[in-house]
């Protein structure tokens, strides 16, 4: 019997303490699925003073007004705090008020670097002071980008951490630092082998945190097993494509899933009437319940559309926008539930002034409650992205028997089937090009079929028996882990 691997998992959001979009489901249900192999795991992420309640999570400061030495000058003190994702499952919390309690928000400050810099430094601090040895430390996303980096230079010599080996999870790279990576001035940019400078120094902002991990991360990995191939392309490498290219060895791609008990049609507590892919006749009770929420005319027969992600240029709102004014003249009913982009939000608003029947955009921050009845009532989830890493809202939509209308790209490639209708066989409808007519034929083609009940019933119990669980993702991790691990400090295979 293999030997069980102690890992920490480090996060800059973990649901359900903090989240802003899919990768706190992530730092949240991996480590679950992992520990549930029978691993040891902790987690790690930062306190954020306004945004998480440590009386309703129930957490208690374990270590108070450490130093922790950010280079040879600079000193911050910060606070730690325990809390658990699940049984014998600790996460804990990294706090100073400088950084992590001035904002109502997770993001956005001007001085994003220097404050996950601390986080890091912090981490590999608690790490050390919990003592545990730990043979993986995984890091998510730009944020913890910094951590492989110090692993190799300045805590090289950590009795407690030398043994560590790193996997960094790309899971959008167009995030590499607290800034748009293109916006850099080029005599700033940051090549990734000159000593990061102080935090008081304003060129601490140009430090790219994902380049650096990417050249010194013992394992690379992102969140679909496409997107590995995609950004090693000019097109969708970010201005990175070529060191993942030069170190294509140790980069692999790994799908998402999502947390069954989290999202369980069967048993969620936010629907109006539960159901299962045995009984999806109940399905229309919710559609008729949130129709009459938003509204709209009651009719079970009307095809209900939903998009329930980010409003940018990404998620593909560029071409949703410019097929409205022709979807409008559709009989459906469609529901946007979003933040993001005002100038696209803007468009959205006049549409559902000039079309209040069949349209109605929400924002996502004041009804994130109801992400899971949109689903549940919505025949149809739309998501056209320009690109898309793996995404998990299409993955949380077929739980839900609402089928899923995305384009063939990324993440979206390796999770959903077109439906062919002469086979029968699909779990979706896709399309390649991103411009606006595929886009419109797909959903005509999902509208079309939509109209024969029987073999839209089939698609949505094929969609539904879909397995998605965090399951066999947690056990490729694992394995993923075992490679980092026979890796010695130039990169090559152990022995």
């Amino acid at each position: 019997m293999t030997k069980p691997l102690k890992i920490v998992s480090i996060s800059s959001e973990i649901a359900p303490f903090s989240k802003s979009g899919g990768l706190a489901d992530v730092a949240r249900s991996l480590p679950k699925a992992i520990k549930r192999l029978g691993h040891e795991v902790i987690a790690i992420t930062p306190f954020y003073g306004q945004i998480i309640d440590k009386n309703k999570y129930d957490l208690r400061k374990i270590y108070e007004n450490v130093d922790v030495h950010l280079n040879s000058e600079e000193t911050v003190k910060v606070n730690y705090w325990k809390g658990y994702l699940m049984e014998d499952l600790p996460v804990y919390f990294i706090e100073n008020k400088k950084y992590f309690s001035k904002r109502k928000t997770l993001y956005g400050s001007s001085h994003e670097n220097a404050r996950f810099l601390v986080f890091d430094v912090a981490a590999l601090k608690l790490i050390s002071m919990l003592k545990f040895e730990a043979d993986i430390i995984h890091c998510h996303d730009w944020q913890t980008g910094l951590i492989p980096y110090y692993l190799k230079t300045d805590f090289r010599y950590s009795k407690t951490l030398r043994k560590a080996k790193t996997v960094f999870t790309i899971h959008n790279l167009v995030f590499q630092l607290g800034h748009n990576w293109w916006e850099v001035p080029p005599e700033k940019k940051d090549y990734g082998r000159k000593k990061i400078p102080h935090i008081s120094n304003p060129d601490i902002e140009y430090i790219n945190f994902a380049k650096r991990a990417i050249l010194t991360a013992d394992i690379i990995n992102t969140v679909s097993e496409q997107y590995r191939e995609e950004i090693m392309t000019k097109k969708f490498g970010q201005d990175l494509h070529r060191i993942l290219r030069n170190r294509e060895d140790r980069l692999f791609g790994i799908v998402n899933g999502i947390d069954y008990n989290a999202y369980n049609p069967s048993k969620d507590p936010g629907l109006f009437k539960r159901y299962n892919y045995k009984k999806i006749h109940r399905k229309k009770l919710n559609k008729e319940y949130l129709q009459k929420f938003l509204k709209f005319p009651i009719d079970r027969d009307i095809p209900m559309i939903a998009s329930t992600s980010r409003v940018t240029f990404q998620k593909g709102f560029e071409l949703i926008i410019n097929i409205l004014e022709h979807l409008m003249r559709l009989d459906i009913q469609f529901v946007v539930m979003g933040d993001g982009d005002k100038k696209y939000i803007n468009i959205l608003k006049k549409y559902h002034k000039k079309y209040p029947k069949k349209f109605i955009w929400l924002p996502f921050s004041k009804n994130k409650n109801m992400e899971t009845m949109m689903y549940a009532a919505s025949d149809m989830f739309l998501l056209p992205s320009h690109h898309e890493p793996c995404g998990i809202n299409q993955l949380i939509a077929m739980r839900y028997g609402c089928i899923p209308i995305v384009r063939k790209i990324g993440g979206l490639y390796n999770t959903v089937v077109n439906f062919n209708p002469k086979t029968g066989k699909g779990t979706g409808f896709t399309f390649n090009s991103f411009n606006e007519f595929s886009l419109y034929g797909a959903i005509i083609r999902a509208l079309e079929t939509f109209k024969y009940r029987k073999i839209w019933r089939n698609l949505i119990v094929r969609a539904m028996k879909q397995s998605n669980s965090w399951e066999i993702p947690a056990s490729k991790y694992v394995a993923l882990y075992r490679k980092a691990m026979k890796m010695n400090n130039n990169g090559k295979n152990g022995k």
